[in-house]
Protein backbone atom coordinates (compact mmCIF):
# COMPACT_ATOMS: atom_id res chain seq x y z
CA UNK A 1 0.00 0.00 0.00
CA UNK A 2 2.83 2.34 0.94
CA UNK A 3 4.61 1.62 -2.33
CA UNK A 4 1.41 2.44 -4.28
CA UNK A 5 1.03 5.74 -2.40
CA UNK A 6 4.66 6.60 -3.07
CA UNK A 7 4.28 5.83 -6.75
CA UNK A 8 1.14 7.96 -6.95
CA UNK A 9 2.95 10.87 -5.32
CA UNK A 10 5.86 10.55 -7.75
CA UNK A 11 3.47 10.46 -10.69
CA UNK A 12 1.72 13.60 -9.47
CA UNK A 13 5.09 15.35 -9.16
CA UNK A 14 6.04 14.35 -12.69
CA UNK A 15 2.71 15.62 -14.07
CA UNK A 16 2.97 18.92 -12.20
CA UNK A 17 6.56 19.36 -13.35
CA UNK A 18 5.55 18.73 -16.95
CA UNK A 19 2.69 21.27 -16.74
CA UNK A 20 5.02 23.77 -15.15
CA UNK A 21 7.60 23.31 -17.88
CA UNK A 22 5.03 23.79 -20.65
CA UNK A 23 3.56 26.83 -18.90
CA UNK A 24 6.99 28.31 -18.42
CA UNK A 25 7.89 27.83 -22.07
CA UNK A 26 4.65 29.47 -23.25
CA UNK A 27 5.08 32.37 -20.86
CA UNK A 28 8.67 32.88 -21.91
CA UNK A 29 7.61 33.09 -25.54
CA UNK A 30 5.75 36.28 -24.58
CA UNK A 31 8.18 37.63 -21.99
CA UNK A 32 11.15 37.06 -24.30
CA UNK A 33 10.00 39.81 -26.68
CA UNK A 34 11.19 42.80 -24.59
CA UNK A 35 14.30 40.93 -23.42
CA UNK A 36 15.18 40.09 -27.02
CA UNK A 37 14.60 43.70 -28.02
CA UNK A 38 17.02 45.04 -25.39
CA UNK A 39 19.63 42.40 -26.16
CA UNK A 40 19.55 43.04 -29.90
CA UNK A 41 19.70 46.81 -29.56
CA UNK A 42 22.77 46.53 -27.31
CA UNK A 43 24.66 43.89 -29.30
CA UNK A 44 23.41 44.35 -32.87
CA UNK A 45 22.62 40.62 -32.90
CA UNK A 46 20.50 38.98 -35.62
CA UNK A 47 20.53 41.86 -38.06
CA UNK A 48 19.22 44.44 -35.61
CA UNK A 49 19.29 47.86 -37.26
CA UNK A 50 20.33 51.21 -35.85
CA UNK A 51 17.53 53.41 -34.46
CA UNK A 52 17.44 57.14 -33.99
CA UNK A 53 20.76 58.88 -34.60
CA UNK A 54 21.54 61.33 -37.39
CA UNK A 55 19.33 62.20 -40.32
CA UNK A 56 19.96 60.75 -43.77
CA UNK A 57 23.13 62.31 -45.21
CA UNK A 58 21.81 62.60 -48.76
CA UNK A 59 21.58 60.27 -51.73
CA UNK A 60 24.59 58.83 -53.55
CA UNK A 61 24.53 57.05 -56.91
CA UNK A 62 24.50 53.48 -55.57
CA UNK A 63 21.03 51.93 -55.15
CA UNK A 64 19.71 49.00 -53.14
CA UNK A 65 16.30 47.38 -53.05
CA UNK A 66 14.62 47.13 -49.66
CA UNK A 67 12.03 44.37 -49.36
CA UNK A 68 9.40 44.33 -46.60
CA UNK A 69 8.22 41.20 -44.79
CA UNK A 70 5.53 40.78 -42.11
CA UNK A 71 4.88 37.91 -39.68
CA UNK A 72 2.30 37.40 -36.94
CA UNK A 73 2.63 35.16 -33.89
CA UNK A 74 -0.22 32.56 -33.74
CA UNK A 75 -1.49 33.99 -30.44
CA UNK A 76 -2.22 37.38 -32.03
CA UNK A 77 -5.56 37.56 -33.92
CA UNK A 78 -4.38 40.30 -36.27
CA UNK A 79 -3.87 40.55 -40.00
CA UNK A 80 -0.47 42.17 -40.46
CA UNK A 81 1.16 42.90 -43.81
CA UNK A 82 3.50 45.24 -45.64
CA UNK A 83 1.76 47.87 -47.76
CA UNK A 84 4.48 47.53 -50.43
CA UNK A 85 6.60 44.54 -51.43
CA UNK A 86 9.82 46.38 -52.21
CA UNK A 87 11.29 49.85 -52.63
CA UNK A 88 14.41 50.81 -54.62
CA UNK A 89 16.35 53.50 -52.78
CA UNK A 90 19.69 55.26 -53.09
CA UNK A 91 22.17 54.84 -50.27
CA UNK A 92 21.97 57.89 -48.01
CA UNK A 93 18.42 58.71 -49.17
CA UNK A 94 15.55 58.98 -46.67
CA UNK A 95 12.95 56.28 -47.33
CA UNK A 96 9.37 55.85 -46.14
CA UNK A 97 7.36 52.62 -46.09
CA UNK A 98 4.12 51.46 -44.48
CA UNK A 99 2.80 48.35 -42.77
CA UNK A 100 -0.89 47.59 -42.14
CA UNK A 101 -2.45 45.86 -39.15
CA UNK A 102 -6.09 44.92 -38.52
CA UNK A 103 -7.63 43.35 -35.42
CA UNK A 104 -9.82 40.43 -36.50
CA UNK A 105 -11.00 39.64 -32.95
CA UNK A 106 -14.21 40.92 -31.34
CA UNK A 107 -12.29 42.36 -28.38
CA UNK A 108 -9.44 44.90 -28.09
CA UNK A 109 -6.04 43.24 -28.52
CA UNK A 110 -2.59 44.61 -27.69
CA UNK A 111 0.46 43.66 -29.74
CA UNK A 112 4.14 44.53 -29.89
CA UNK A 113 6.58 44.15 -32.79
CA UNK A 114 10.21 43.13 -33.12
CA UNK A 115 12.27 43.52 -36.28
CA UNK A 116 15.49 42.64 -38.02
CA UNK A 117 17.12 42.87 -41.43
CA UNK A 118 18.72 40.28 -43.66
CA UNK A 119 21.44 39.74 -44.62
CA UNK A 120 22.34 40.26 -40.96
CA UNK A 121 25.69 41.86 -41.77
CA UNK A 122 23.82 44.89 -43.17
CA UNK A 123 22.18 45.66 -39.81
CA UNK A 124 24.77 48.24 -38.73
CA UNK A 125 24.20 50.23 -41.94
CA UNK A 126 20.40 50.24 -41.85
CA UNK A 127 19.07 53.21 -39.86
CA UNK A 128 15.42 53.57 -38.78
CA UNK A 129 14.58 57.14 -37.82
CA UNK A 130 10.96 56.37 -36.89
CA UNK A 131 8.98 53.17 -36.53
CA UNK A 132 6.37 51.30 -34.48
CA UNK A 133 8.70 48.60 -33.10
CA UNK A 134 8.81 47.73 -29.38
CA UNK A 135 5.88 50.05 -28.54
CA UNK A 136 2.65 48.30 -27.52
CA UNK A 137 -0.18 48.89 -29.99
CA UNK A 138 -3.83 48.36 -28.99
CA UNK A 139 -6.37 47.83 -31.75
CA UNK A 140 -10.11 47.85 -31.14
CA UNK A 141 -12.35 45.13 -32.67
CA UNK A 142 -12.23 45.47 -36.45
CA UNK A 143 -9.86 48.45 -36.30
CA UNK A 144 -7.15 48.74 -38.95
CA UNK A 145 -4.17 51.09 -38.98
CA UNK A 146 -1.25 52.03 -41.19
CA UNK A 147 2.12 52.22 -39.46
CA UNK A 148 4.97 54.15 -41.10
CA UNK A 149 8.65 53.23 -41.08
CA UNK A 150 11.22 55.92 -41.91
CA UNK A 151 14.73 54.70 -42.73
CA UNK A 152 17.96 55.19 -44.66
CA UNK A 153 20.92 52.99 -45.61
CA UNK A 154 24.41 54.25 -44.85
CA UNK A 155 26.57 54.85 -47.96
CA UNK A 156 29.45 53.27 -46.00
CA UNK A 157 27.82 49.93 -46.87
CA UNK A 158 29.23 50.27 -50.41
CA UNK A 159 32.79 50.59 -49.07
CA UNK A 160 32.67 47.60 -46.71
CA UNK A 161 34.03 44.42 -48.37
CA UNK A 162 31.49 42.33 -46.44
CA UNK A 163 28.48 44.32 -47.72
CA UNK A 164 29.45 46.10 -50.95
CA UNK A 165 28.12 43.30 -53.17
CA UNK A 166 24.71 43.20 -51.45
CA UNK A 167 21.94 44.74 -53.56
CA UNK A 168 18.80 43.57 -51.71
CA UNK A 169 17.93 44.06 -48.03
CA UNK A 170 14.86 42.60 -46.33
CA UNK A 171 13.29 44.43 -43.40
CA UNK A 172 11.24 41.97 -41.39
CA UNK A 173 8.71 42.71 -38.64
CA UNK A 174 7.03 40.15 -36.38
CA UNK A 175 4.05 41.12 -34.22
CA UNK A 176 3.43 39.30 -30.91
CA UNK A 177 0.60 39.55 -28.42
CA UNK A 178 1.84 41.28 -25.27
CA UNK A 179 2.15 39.17 -22.14
CA UNK A 180 -0.28 41.39 -20.20
CA UNK A 181 -2.92 41.14 -22.93
CA UNK A 182 -2.46 37.37 -23.26
CA UNK A 183 -3.01 36.98 -19.52
CA UNK A 184 -6.15 39.11 -19.64
CA UNK A 185 -7.50 37.07 -22.54
CA UNK A 186 -6.70 33.75 -20.86
CA UNK A 187 -4.32 32.72 -23.64
CA UNK A 188 -1.73 31.57 -21.10
CA UNK A 189 -4.14 30.02 -18.64
CA UNK A 190 -4.75 26.95 -20.79
CA UNK A 191 -1.06 26.09 -20.77
CA UNK A 192 -1.10 25.01 -17.13
CA UNK A 193 -0.68 26.39 -13.59
CA UNK A 194 1.57 29.24 -12.49
CA UNK A 195 1.83 31.00 -15.86
CA UNK A 196 -0.25 33.93 -14.68
CA UNK A 197 2.27 34.59 -11.90
CA UNK A 198 5.04 35.58 -14.30
CA UNK A 199 4.14 39.26 -14.11
CA UNK A 200 3.44 41.83 -16.76
CA UNK A 201 5.59 42.49 -19.75
CA UNK A 202 7.90 45.48 -19.35
CA UNK A 203 7.80 48.11 -22.04
CA UNK A 204 10.96 48.38 -24.11
CA UNK A 205 12.09 51.78 -25.26
CA UNK A 206 14.07 52.87 -28.25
Amino acid sequence: MDSKDGLARRNRRVVLAAFGTVAGMVGLSFAAVPLYAVFCRVTGYNGTVQTGGPAAPGAVEREVTVRFAANTHPSLPWRFEAAQNALPIHLGQQGLAFYRAANEANVPVEGVATYNVTPEVVGKYFHKTACFCFDAQTLQPGQSVEMPVSFWVDPAMARDPSTRDIHTITLNYTFFRTLADAERAGVLASAGPHVGRMGTQPTATR
